[in-house]
C-alpha cells in the first residue's frame, strides 16, 4: 500500500452521525437524557464535537438549561469556544437535523465507531508489546485479554430495570415452584439433603467448598458435576488444577458405575465390573461435561473458556489455592492473600457475568486440627477472609473418621452450609463410599454386588 494512502487513513468514525446526535440534544432537551447514560466525550472522534459533548454533559450533570445560546456561552467559559468557527457550527449543527426521532439509531453508529477506534487502539498496543518483547509471552497474553476484556465489559453497561418489570417473571417463577413443576429455585445438586438447606445451585452464585486434603471435596464436587449434567442436560465445565482429565474420568467412571476404584486403576476387573462399566460409560457420553487440566489457568482464561459454551449450566473449579492470578506468577506471603482475594473476587464477577453458579473448591487452613472439635469454622477457610465475604453459600466437608480410626460413625460425612446467602445454615449428614469415591444421601443403600 503506497505512503500517502497509510498517511491520509482515518480511524473509524462518523462525522454525521455525530453531528446528528449533538443537533438532536441541541433542539430537544428531552433526547439528552437517553444519549448520556449510552456516551461519553472519548466516543466523539472530532475533537469540536467531543468539546461540544462535554459542555452539554457537564450542563446536563447541573441541571442547566441546554440550546445553542447556552453551550456557546458555556464553552466561552470553559475556554473551548472559538470567536470565528464555534458559534457557526453550533448553528450548523440545529440546521442539520430536522428532529431527534432517530437519535438512538445514530447513538448506536457512534458506539460502533467508537468500539472499532478501541480494539484498533489495543490491537496496535499488544503488537507493540509482542514486537518490543516487552516481558514474558504468559504476561503479554495476560496483558492482551485484559485490554480485550476491559472493551467488552466497558460496552455492556446494563440499563436500569423498572421494579414493575421483574413482578411477573417472579410471580411465574413462584407459580412454577408451587405447583411443583420446579421443585427448586437453582439447578438440582443430586443431593436433596443439601439442596433443603442452599435450595440448589443458583444462577450468579459462587458457592465454595472446603475441607482438609483427603476429606473429599475433590469426589462431592464431581459427584455434584455428574448430577446436574445427567439431570439439567445443560454443559458442565470443569477446570481442574490439581488431577489429570484421565483421573478425573476415572473417578466419574467409577462413581457412576459403583466399580471399586483400585480394581479400575489395576485393572483386575470382574465381569460384573465390565457390565457396571459399559453402563456407566453410556451415561457419561450422554452427558456435556467438558474437562479443562491446564494448572496454569487464570480465572480471565476460565472466564474466556465458558464464555464460548452454549447451554451452560454449572462451572467447578478444583481448587482456588492453586489458581494463578495472572501468568502464572507465584505469590506468597502477604502477597499470596493479596492474590487468592483478587482471585475469589474474579470469581464472582465471573459468576455474575456468566449468570451460573460457580462451585469452587478451597483448602483450609491446620486451625481447626489445633481444637477439641475439629469441625471446620469461616475462620479457617485459608489465605484470605475476602473468600469468605465473596462467596454467596460456603460449605464444608468433614468426617469423624478422618481423624479418629476407631470414630462410631464410619464413612459418614457431614456438609456444613457455614454462610448462605439464600435461607439457613445447618449441618446435614451424608454417606462416604470411599471404595467408590462418591457420596450420597444418608438413606440410600447399594447392594455390594
Amino acid at each position: 500500500m503506497p505512503t500517502d494512502d497509510l498517511l491520509s487513513r482515518q480511524m473509524p468514525h462518523s462525522l454525521d452521525a455525530e453531528q446528528s446526535v449533538l443537533g438532536a440534544m441541541l433542539i430537544d432537551a428531552d433526547c439528552i437524557k437517553d444519549v448520556m447514560d449510552k456516551l461519553a466525550p472519548e466516543d466523539f472522534y472530532i475533537q469540536q464535537n467531543r468539546d461540544i459533548f462535554e459542555t452539554i454533559y457537564t450542563m446536563f450533570s447541573y441541571a442547566l438549561p441546554i440550546d445553542g445560546v447556552t453551550v456557546a456561552e458555556e464553552m466561552q467559559k470553559n475556554g473551548t469556544f472559538n470567536e470565528n468557527t464555534t458559534r457557526k457550527y453550533l448553528a450548523d449543527l440545529v440546521d442539520f437535523i430536522p428532529t431527534s426521532a432517530n437519535v438512538s439509531a445514530y447513538v448506536k453508529i457512534i458506539q460502533d465507531k467508537s468500539l472499532l477506534r478501541s480494539l484498533a487502539k489495543s490491537a496496535g498496543e499488544i503488537l507493540t508489546m509482542t514486537q518490543e518483547g516487552l516481558g514474558e509471552a504468559s504476561d503479554i497474553l495476560e496483558a492482551a485479554e485484559q485490554k480485550v476484556y476491559a472493551i467488552r465489559r466497558g460496552r455492556s453497561a446494563q440499563e436500569m430495570v423498572p421494579i414493575a418489570q421483574l413482578i411477573k417473571p417472579l410471580l411465574d417463577q413462584l407459580n412454577d415452584l408451587s405447583s411443583g413443576k420446579t421443585g427448586l429455585p437453582g439447578l438440582p445438586s443430586g443431593f436433596s439433603t443439601v439442596d433443603q438447606k442452599i435450595h440448589g445451585l443458583n444462577k450468579s452464585d459462587l458457592i465454595l467448598l472446603a475441607a482438609r486434603p483427603g476429606v473429599g471435596k475433590s469426589s462431592f464436587a464431581l459427584n455434584i458435576a455428574l448430577n446436574v449434567a445427567k439431570q439439567s442436560k445443560k454443559t458442565v465445565a470443569v477446570f481442574s488444577l490439581e488431577m489429570s482429565k484421565e483421573q478425573l474420568l476415572t473417578r466419574l467412571i467409577s462413581s457412576e458405575g459403583l466399580v471399586d476404584l483400585s480394581r479400575l486403576m489395576t485393572g483386575r476387573l470382574s465381569a460384573n465390573d465390565w457390565g457396571k462399566l459399559t453402563q456407566a460409560a453410556r451415561v457419561l457420553r450422554q452427558t456435556d461435561i467438558r474437562i479443562d487440566d491446564n494448572p496454569m489457568l487464570t480465572a480471565a482464561d476460565m472466564n474466556a473458556k465458558c464464555r464460548r459454551l452454549d447451554n451452560l449450566g454449572l462451572v467447578v473449579i478444583d481448587y482456588l489455592q492453586l489458581m494463578s492470578s495472572s501468568g502464572g506468577r507465584g505469590y506468597a506471603g502477604e502477597s499470596r492473600q493479596q492474590a487468592v482475594s483478587d482471585i475469589s473476587r474474579m470469581l464472582k464477577i465471573m459468576a455474575k457475568e456468566l449468570d451460573v453458579p460457580v462451585l469452587c473448591l478451597s483448602q483450609l487452613s491446620r486451625a481447626n486440627e489445633k481444637r477439641e472439635d475439629k469441625r471446620p469454622m469461616l475462620s479457617d477457610l485459608r489465605d484470605s477472609g475476602a473468600i469468605e465475604q465473596d462467596a454467596d453459600i460456603v460449605m464444608f466437608l468433614y468426617r469423624e473418621d478422618y481423624y479418629k480410626e476407631d470414630a462410631e460413625n464410619k464413612n459418614v460425612a457431614e456438609c456444613s452450609v457455614a454462610k448462605n446467602r439464600h435461607g439457613e445454615t445447618g449441618r446435614v449428614p451424608l454417606r462416604w463410599m470411599p471404595e467408590y469415591t462418591t457420596f450420597s444421601t444418608l438413606e440410600m443403600r447399594y447392594d455390594e454386588d
